[in-house]
């Protein structure tokens, strides 16, 4: 069996290297300086009890791969490079092999769906950061994190079991779920933190805007009637187990995926995040005015270059105060 881990940064590094760990064929698809590193010295995987080089070939798109039947696709880019990704493996000669999106968010699948038939979700819980070209963190011990793996829009079949078999005692730990996305959505209602923290700091008083937006969240998913099942650390036990948060030494992260993409100077995925939660109430005719605000704010911030942490969060509160 092979896995091809397409885009390895944070969540596609940790991932290629618990593969690797365990025995299994790897190919990676990084870009820049990125891909540079890995082909001259590998990638090194820093967490509060691993620190190890991983080597495995890396090519900079689908096109360098000649694709096997039972390859396994991973897609772990951001979802707003999702759709020129697909086009890529659909044009290198992808066709029915099972495409698995390791990414946050809901939409990601159902571009999938739309190309290729043999569609899985992955809720990824795994807390990581890119740090430098070659070299990525993950925070939690005693595993990096935890996946649940199921098909697209549910059940489960024969590839799910397959990745599952891969992970199983890595340095991931793998569960299949029969309703997949019923954890990738509580896993959206959890991320509209991303926005928050990013927009104002990881140290900031925010439960109270990250309430609203949840309660807003609930609204929206509840109108349309979508199943969402709550995954935070106080309501799944495995998490004490399994993926305790821990300190590397010498590193201090900004935030999420959505802060540390503002502090590279990056686009965001906040559309697909704060902002699927005002596209769903859009659609049910439910006003959803934090995770709108958060959204713009954010969208505002990476056009404009401004770092993690730098807005005011009493702009959003006397607004919604009227």
């Amino acid at each position: 069996m092979r896995v091809i881990v397409y885009g390895v940064g944070a969540i596609g590094g940790a991932v290629a290297a618990a593969l690797c760990d365990n025995g299994v064929g790897v190919v990676g698809i990084a870009r820049g300086r990125m891909l540079e590193a890995i082909r001259e010295r590998g990638l090194h995987l820093r967490s509060p009890v691993h620190d190890k080089v991983h080597r495995f070939e890396c090519v900079a798109k689908p096109a360098e791969i000649s694709f096997r039947g039972d390859d396994l696709i991973l897609m772990c880019m951001k979802t707003q490079d999702t759709l020129p990704a697909l086009e890529a493996l659909r044009a290198a000669g992808v066709t029915t092999q099972a495409i698995f999106c390791l990414q946050n968010g809901v939409a990601n699948e159902r571009m999938a769906l739309r190309l290729f038939p043999n569609v899985h979700g992955v809720t990824v819980m795994l807390p990581g950061s890119y740090l430098d070209p070659g070299e990525v963190a993950a925070f939690c011990e005693p595993k990096f994190g935890l996946f649940d793996i199921g098909r697209f829009p549910n059940g489960t079949d024969a590839h799910d079991k397959r990745l599952a078999k891969a992970f199983d005692g890595s340095m991931i730990a793998p569960f299949l779920h029969e309703d997949v996305m019923a954890s990738k959505y509580g896993k959206l209602v959890l991320n509209l933190q991303n926005g928050l923290t990013a927009a104002f700091g990881k140290d900031a008083e925010l439960d109270d805007l990250y309430q609203a937006a949840k309660t807003e969240a609930v609204a929206a998913l509840e109108a349309h009637g979508i199943t969402w099942q709550d995954v935070s650390a106080s309501a799944d036990p495995r998490r004490d187990d399994l993926m305790r948060m821990g300190k590397i030494e010498g590193l201090k992260t900004v935030g999420g995926s959505t802060a540390q993409s503002l502090a590279r100077g990056g686009s965001v995925e906040i559309d697909y995040l704060s902002g699927e939660i005002s596209l769903l109430g859009r659609l049910a005719g439910i006003t959803t005015p934090v995770n709108d605000a958060v959204t713009a704010l954010v969208a505002e911030m990476a056009r404009e270059g401004r770092a993690p942490g730098s807005a005011d969060p009493e702009v959003i509160r006397r607004m919604l105060a009227g």
